[in-house]
């Protein structure tokens, strides 16, 4: 796959550490789907020579967002990035979300920046559902406005209280569930740290329904090379090691191996 160069439109703070990065690159904009991710290369990163993936936060005429945190080396770097600066992207990379029209209500999981995916997803599904935002602190909420001028609701947990009810997302949650709103059916997509996706997985199992859980894991070549972001599956019986960055990032709950 050939990189291509992308165009800095915009690069902005969002609060919290976390900045959304605005670039113009047709040919990759046009093909992506929610779940899927690019590779960049971070400009003026010396001694760096792997890429560094970031989930599509939005992507459409010609255009394509990026939500990260500066939490290392190469996303503390980008800070640098300017507007009309031109950075390397290969993609859209991976599997995404399943696009396939159900009677299900979605309700869509999303811890911290987890919630950029979501976003891209909630855009393009037809039915409309519920969200659950988790966060440590009200600074770790991102993207309410983006659900609700898309037409969904949002309930919001944070670990200090800060904003929404006390405590883990899956609180809420909870909550709604036992209230019995999901009796129709639902289905859940997910995109956060591993305690989470192993929590919706959990409860995916409970009410016998599908969960769609997009996986965070280190990668470094992003197109299935060098094996560093492998996960053990279980299909048909068998287990197996695939890997996140092209047989994923995103896979059914029912499949994952956690142990």
């Amino acid at each position: 796959m050939k990189h291509q160069q992308a165009l800095v439109l915009e690069h902005k703070g969002a609060g919290g550490g976390y900045r959304i990065l605005t670039l113009e690159v047709p040919g990759i904009a046009a093909k992506a789907r929610p779940g899927q991710f690019v590779h960049m290369r971070i400009p003026n990163l010396d001694g760096a020579v792997l890429r560094r993936p970031f989930s599509i936060y939005r992507a459409g005429g010609g255009k394509l967002t990026i939500l990260y945190k500066s939490v290392g080396r190469g996303t503390h770097a980008m800070k640098a990035i300017e507007k009309n600066d031109k950075v390397s992207l290969l993609g859209p990379l991976g599997n995404g979300f399943s696009l396939r029209h159900t009677k299900e209500v979605p309700v869509l999981v999303a811890g911290g920046y987890g919630v950029a995916p979501l976003v891209f997803l909630a855009s393009r599904l037809r039915r409309k559902g519920l969200v659950f935002i988790g966060g440590a602190t009200a600074r770790d909420i991102l993207c309410v406005a983006d659900f609700k001028a898309l037409g969904w609701e949002v309930r919001i947990a944070t670990e200090d209280g800060s904003m929404g009810i006390k405590g883990l997302v899956t609180k809420p949650l909870d909550e709604w569930l036992a209230s019995g709103c999901g009796a129709e059916g639902i289905v859940f997509y997910a995109c956060g740290p591993d305690g989470l996706m192993k929590a919706v997985a959990e409860r995916a199992q409970h009410y016998v329904c599908k969960a769609w859980l997009s996986l965070d894991k280190h990668m470094g070549c992003g197109v299935g090379a060098c094996l560093a972001c492998v996960q053990k599956i279980k299909r048909g019986g068998v287990v197996s090691l695939v890997r996140v960055c092209r047989e994923g990032p995103v896979f059914e709950a029912a499949e994952i191996e956690w142990n």
